[in-house]
């Protein structure tokens, strides 16, 4: 069979020759039709990662499904993290519905070998049933076990032709000149695998992954030459060339090849290492090993950390009230850290496609679209908002508008838009990531995740007392004019958009991605420039932070007077907030752009100022943003000195905007560049500067950039601040440890003189409430980790410091470790305010909900939030209530997981390695345990296998997880041992021969086995 491939007469991009070539490359591997459209399953190895839509869809065989109503099937499997995110099918008539989410009818193995699916209960007559599953040319394959019948969802228009008897011969591909590019894929077309080989000879190889990858093209199968980051399966398709060739080198210096191709029968070879994985992780580094463990189970579907979309949930649990008021909300803040959380693995692996996964779902999700906000093109900095002032009280609220108050000139905003575009590119704060409020997107109701806020009324307004409303106001809820009455008061409410971004998240995102560079750099692996530019870009539309509220100078204490102009309004910090907004009405339109007038410390984050003025490759294009930053910097650090206690912790804030309607100062305040200084800027329910996790997240950045630059004022803060935090926390007995909780400050500090700082004597902080909160408490350890590492690297290790993180990550582990991950008891009394909180509706005003609940004056929080009556806790969280006392939960929140999992592996690349054993008894009774459960206790036979290994001994393995786990930490096959037993035989039927990790941890005790198994094949 011959078939010619030209090349178009038009000017089409190089990588659609590839595309086509390939495909047809693909298609032509004999392998790909196998007999009886069983395309060679079961599969010996799990099934590879798949993330694809497909429109065609064939029933090869007979005694299939009619499937002649399915429009789309979409599968998102990813085999690294062992995630099902979608499987999914969309209809023409809505049978068995318009959309409908088959993972909660389906089990099935995708991470074995032999990987199968089990449907039941799909509503789709003949679906029901077992397969086997397979990739073949990029295409998903379901085998029916007993059925007779294959289901091929394909990207191609015809069917595959599988019932041919014999290998197809090879096909002559024409027309050159073709780009061959390692790494290109007939997915995304990415480039950047790293392995390399040279076109010089007349007979070439095609080296793929076995889907879709070009992994390699070498003149020889013996000269095969994989750069993988484990051990895998490649397909080789052999070229035989008729034309002359030039030589050409493959990897970062490519050129055209021209001439004919032939490609006969393929071949499938297995490369493993007789040295093991270089690359991989230490094996040995206990800490290191939790990282994997913890990313693990955050990516593990049956664990419930992301939505359906794949966007990750705030908590786990549902019924919780914090900053979000319901578990399975998102915020930018996680958002930042699921990068981070990225930025380390690639770090551990040298794989960087899931931090470029990442970075896909915060452009799909929490990024606002153009179409979401539609008018920024009339955006005018010279009015940038009207006026309205903030007031204390919720029910001080709606606040008047008022057109006569001058407001200042945005100085930054046409820079951004010359060099990015209208849109601005940052994070909304908030998702609604299952519709629980039933608001959807741009009015639609129904899609997820969705744009939603919360706060919006004064100081006072805790979180038991806001009206969750929609981003996308178009008045389809609330009263006639939507939510925004409930907010402002105005003559002529339109329809409009309105998002809200936290700048700390944004600039932790930044941070990350300066890591995950330093990391790349240090690997000489190459990192995606698409990648830098998007934090770049993401940094530097973070200077709209740096200003006041309304553009209004600084220290200008009066509302009506002081429209700034030009830098005079530039604080140069980074603000409680970024707010947006424009008109729906894209007829009509009209934009606005807000900063905030009120600075917190916890906010401020001079590592991601660092990064976008010191490194090349994240420094801003734009006219002004390597110079705004510069002096960021310098401010930011300035701040950070001006708030330190005597004692050493870190105070509030300032504002420059007194009461929230620029008030005079009260005589005597304490000032910084004429801001005021205040204890508790933005909120006071609770207060912003109590919470210890502002302490921890925030000084954490500071030793962070004292390690990388010895910044003389970056130890100076945090010698003072190590030595508090190291005077506050407390061990508990042998397992356990106490951290503050809760601040109270008194005093203010002296007026900030950049010449001659004061000594702050007047400042000073009491510890009035304990607590172990893990989220925290990891935070906290990763700051004393940097703050180790930096006097190791710049002057005598503080040892103290760092033994204290060590035993805080230690005692964690062993008490707090569960199923999915850590948590501790918490008893939250502040509940009974779901039930007795008033929220504040104005008189007069009348509404409902998405949902149908009423919003009049009156209602308390669960009045307008009836669906938490169905939350599978509700009915504990009543009887607590009635019965008067606290409720009590172990919450899984995500941000909390990812932070732990980065605190370890900080300490293991720093000091895994090389500090003393901890002195907490515990650990070394558990040391104690765990070699003799190694030498004694636990067995493993027969060790080398090549099928069946029996894990066997004198304890019990009831209440045990185990895991297989290959060098790269990839959990190949895992289940938990519920029943009474003292043998458990597990197979290793499929895995290919090497070296593999036996973890075995109870899920009581958090008692933790790993033992090495050797498999072969021969």
């Amino acid at each position: 069979m011959k078939k010619n491939i030209k090349r178009s007469k038009t000017n089409t991009p190089f990588w659609r020759d590839i595309l086509t070539l390939i495909v047809f490359a693909l298609s032509m591997a004999p392998n790909t039709y196998a007999q009886n459209c069983t395309f060679n399953t079961p599969l010996p190895n799990a099934l590879p990662n798949i993330n694809t839509a497909f429109q065609n869809i064939y029933v090869l065989g007979t005694g299939g499904p009619n499937l002649d109503n399915i429009t789309i099937f979409t599968i998102n499997w990813d085999l690294n993290n062992n995630g099902l995110y979608q499987f999914s099918i969309n209809t023409n008539n809505g049978t068995p519905n318009w959309y409908v989410d088959l993972r909660s009818s389906l089990t099935h193995s995708f991470n074995t070998a032999q990987p199968d699916a089990t449907f039941s209960g799909t509503g789709i007559a003949g679906l029901d049933g077992d397969y086997w599953v397979t990739i073949d040319a990029g295409n998903f394959v379901m085998v029916s076990k007993t059925g007779g019948f294959t289901l091929y969802f394909s990207a191609l228009p015809t069917a595959p032709d599988c019932g041919s008897t014999s290998n197809v011969d090879g096909g002559v591909i024409t027309g050159g000149p073709f780009n061959f590019t390692v790494g290109d894929n007939i997915d995304d077309f990415a480039t950047g695998i790293g392995l390399s080989g040279n076109i010089g000879q007349s007979s070439q190889w095609i080296i793929t992954d076995g889907i879709n990858n070009i992994l390699a093209l070498p003149t020889s199968p013996d000269l095969v030459n994989f750069d993988t980051q484990s051990p895998g399966t490649a397909l080789i398709w052999h070229l035989s060339y008729n034309g002359t060739v030039g030589g050409v080198t493959v990897g970062n210096n490519t050129s055209a090849i021209t001439g004919d191709f032939d490609l006969s029968n393929s071949i499938s070879v297995t490369k493993t290492d007789p040295n093991g994985c270089p690359n991989c992780p230490p094996i040995d580094n206990l800490y290191i090993d939790r990282f994997i463990e913890i990313r693990n189970e955050f990516y593990d579907p049956a664990n419930g950390y992301f939505s359906a979309d794949g966007s990750p949930h705030h908590s786990i649990e549902t019924l919780i009230v914090e900053a979000p008021d319901y578990g399975h909300e998102s915020t930018s803040e996680l958002y930042s850290y699921w990068l981070w959380l990225e930025a380390m693995n690639g770090r551990i692996t040298k794989n960087w496609t899931p931090l470029a996964n990442v970075w896909n779902a915060i452009e799909q999700f929490i990024i606002p679209t153009n179409a979401d906000q539609p008018t920024n093109s009339a955006y005018n900095p010279a009015n940038p908002a009207a006026y309205a002032s903030e007031f204390p009280l919720p029910n001080d609220y709606p606040a008047p508008l008022d057109f006569s108050a001058p407001v200042g000139e945005d100085p930054v905003s046409a820079d951004l838009t010359a060099t990015y575009g209208a849109d601005v590119y940052q994070m909304h704060w908030l998702l609604d990531n299952d519709n629980f409020y039933g608001y959807g997107n741009r009015g639609d109701g129904i899609s997820t995740p969705s744009y939603i806020n919360t706060f919006q009324r004064g100081e006072q307004e805790s979180v038991f007392e806001t009206i969750p409303h929609p981003s996308w106001e178009n008045f389809n809820w609330g009263g006639p004019n939507g939510f925004l009455p409930l907010f402002t008061i105005d003559q002529n409410y339109s329809r409009q958009w309105r998002y809200t971004s936290a700048p700390d998240a944004d600039a932790r995102a930044v941070q990350a991605m300066y890591w995950a560079l330093q990391y790349a750099k240090e690997q000489q692996t190459p990192i995606s420039v698409n990648l830098l530019n998007k934090a770049t870009k993401m940094g530097d539309y973070l200077r709209l932070a740096m200003f006041d509220k309304y553009f209004k100078p600084l220290g200008v204490q009066s509302a009506t007077s002081g429209a700034g102009q030009g830098y005079n309004s530039a604080h140069y910090l980074m603000s409680w907030y970024i707010s947006w907004g424009g008109a729906v009405d894209t007829t009509a339109p009209w934009a606005f752009r807000i900063s905030s007038s009120h600075c917190h410390f916890g906010y401020q984050n001079p590592m991601a100022a660092y990064a976008l003025t010191q490194v090349n490759e994240l420094k801003p294009t734009s006219q002004n943003g390597v110079t705004d930053w510069t002096e960021s910097l310098k401010r930011q650090m300035e701040f950070y000195t001006w708030l330190q206690s005597k004692e050493g912790a870190i105070a509030g804030g300032a504002t420059n905007s007194w009461n929230g309607n620029y008030s005079t100062y009260p005589a005597g305040k304490s000032t910084f560049y004429n801001m005021a200084y205040d204890d508790n800027p933005v909120y006071h329910d609770p207060g912003s500067g109590t919470w210890f996790g502002w302490q921890a997240w925030s000084m954490e950045r500071v030793a962070e950039y004292y390690y990388i630059t010895n910044d003389a004022m970056a130890k100076a803060l945090m010698d003072k601040w190590a030595t508090w935090v190291k005077s506050v926390v407390q061990l508990v007995g042998t397992d356990d440890f106490l951290i503050p909780a809760t601040l109270a400050w008194t005093g203010e500090p002296d007026t900030w003189d950049p010449v001659n700082p004061g000594a702050n004597n007047n400042l000073s902080v009491t510890v009035t409430d304990y607590g172990k909160d893990l989220g925290v408490a990891a935070s906290m350890a990763k700051a004393l980790i940097y703050y180790a590492a930096a006097t190791e690297k710049h002057a005598t290790i503080d040892a103290a410091s760092r033994d204290l993180a060590k035993e805080i990550l230690d005692r964690m582990w062993a008490k707090y470790r569960d199923t999915k991950g850590l948590s501790s008891p918490e008893t939250r009394s502040d509940f009974t305010r779901i039930f007795d909180q008033t929220v504040y509706v104005p008189n007069g005003f009348t509404g409902t909900m998405a949902n149908g609940d009423q919003i009049a004056p009156g209602v308390s929080f669960l009045d307008i939030r009836s669906k938490y009556q169905n939350d599978p806790e509700y009915n504990n969280l009543l009887a607590a209530y009635n019965s008067g006392q606290g409720y009590t939960q172990n919450y899984h929140r995500s941000w909390a997981q990812i932070e732990i999992a980065l605190a370890n592996a900080e300490y293991g690349f720093f000091f895994g390695g090389t500090t003393p054993p901890s002195t907490a008894k515990v650990h070394e009774k558990h040391q104690q345990e765990k070699q003799l459960a190694q030498e004694n206790v636990i067995k493993l036979s027969p060790n080398p296998t090549n099928d069946i290994i029996t894990l066997s001994g004198s304890i019990d393995l009831q209440n045990s997880r185990v895991k297989i786990i290959n060098l790269s930490g990839r959990v190949i096959k895992s289940f938990t041992i519920e029943n009474a037993q003292k043998e458990k035989a597990i197979s290793l039927k499929g895995l290919q021969s090497g070296v593999y990790i036996l973890n075995v941890r109870n899920t009581k005790t958090g008692a933790v086995l790993n033992k090495k198994i050797v498999k072969n094949n021969f």
